[in-house]
């Protein structure tokens, strides 16, 4: 049944043990049965990558756009991307490695791939918030989101190196990490390039501005008319990925991230990247927010910031804040604010701004 299976490593371990190809169905079945949610998603993931009759494994996107889609992807791609993995970070067999984020999207089954591919001691935990509340021992790699490396920074020096993702890291948690012993790098990547694909150091002792993202052995990018990434991985990818991020290009394997096309604001011809801007505010606004364009008679589209709270006196302190700051160029300035009670959420968490935009536009006219 496994003739087609790509083998576990001779020095692979899952919370403390050793196991072998035929060794792990029962464990599985195990994290299943008796399991409880992040355990049964585990389970039914090693039962398909061990199932020879699949010779592709289906993969979900985030929903990042408020869309979730399913994919399918090869094993022998997907070792490749833990192979590339491995490489960038230095990391070999024995490598102890900790697993804190869900099996149901690619970045959790990756630090599984990882581990049997590579032969790493890999132990799992709840993929909460605190995801490293119970954690007692020295690890040398993980992988957290931005909302778990906020959480867990009392325990970070537990682990060597961590790679973030998922989101965006606030310009205030980047400060708090500078001075941590763990090296924290940031990953870009996407469900359809297995995970990341580029990556850049966050933290270091020089404290100098930050690298551009660099690509991962064997992949390369270009731009297309619109500045937006494309990514040429051939152990990874059969075709280009044409993403709709854009981008600053510095050459071939490295870039700095501008934000997504979807998002760009035309103001009076003036094109304004929101995510740029919401970098500028997040040291100054501490409820969450977003910028988003929207249509105005004079403008084409206007810069407008939503923000969550159901403080009837937010609007007006929030105007006084932004009249503070300096770092935003006029076009930046938000021509309106618009206070949301509650923003509107994708089915995996994350803020649906184009729901939340139309809400928030409703409520106001009204």
């Amino acid at each position: 049944m496994l003739d087609n299976i790509i083998p576990i490593h001779p020095d692979f371990k899952l919370n403390g043990y050793h196991y072998n190809e035929t060794e792990i169905y029962p464990v599985a079945y195990s994290f299943i049965k008796e399991g409880i949610e992040y355990e049964e998603l585990i389970g039914n993931f090693l039962l398909d990558w061990f199932n020879d009759n699949y010779e592709q494994m289906k993969l979900r996107t985030s929903g990042s756009t408020g869309e979730v889609k399913e994919m399918f992807v090869h094993r022998d791609k997907m070792k490749n991307s833990a192979i590339a993995t491995a490489k960038r970070f230095k990391l070999p067999a024995k490598t102890k490695a900790l697993c804190c984020i869900p099996a149901n999207y690619v970045a959790g089954r990756m630090m599984l791939i990882r581990a049997m591919v590579l032969g790493w001691h890999l132990d799992l935990v709840e993929p909460k918030a605190n995801a490293l509340a119970q954690v007692e021992k020295e690890y040398d790699f993980a992988a957290l989101t931005p909302h778990q490396l906020s959480n867990s920074l009392h325990k970070i020096h537990f682990i060597k190196k961590v790679i973030v993702g998922g989101a965006p890291i606030s310009e205030s948690l980047l400060k708090k990490i500078q001075d941590i012993p763990t090296k924290v790098f940031e990953t870009y990547g996407m469900t359809e390039t297995i995970t990341h694909i580029a990556t850049r150091r966050l933290n270091s002792s020089t404290k100098t501005k930050l690298k551009p993202l660099k690509a991962l052995q064997n992949v390369s990018f270009t731009v297309n008319d619109k500045n937006c990434l494309v990514v040429t991985a051939p152990k990874i990818t059969d075709e280009p990925v044409v993403t709709r991020d854009v981008v600053e290009l510095v050459d071939d394997i490295r870039f700095y991230w501008k934000g997504r096309l979807d998002n760009v604001i035309n103001s009076g011809g003036v094109k304004i990247h929101p995510e740029q801007v919401e970098k500028k505010l997040q040291l100054h606004i501490h409820k969450p927010f977003f910028i988003a364009g929207v249509p105005d008679e004079n403008l084409g589209e206007k810069v407008v910031l939503f923000v969550e709270s159901t403080n009837p006196n937010e609007e007006q302190a929030i105007q006084e804040t932004i009249k503070e700051i300096d770092t935003l160029d006029k076009f930046e300035v938000p021509k309106q604010i618009i206070v949301v009670a509650e923003f509107k959420k994708t089915r995996t968490a994350k803020v649906h701004r184009s729901a939340t935009i139309k809400a928030g536009i409703s409520n106001s006219v009204n």
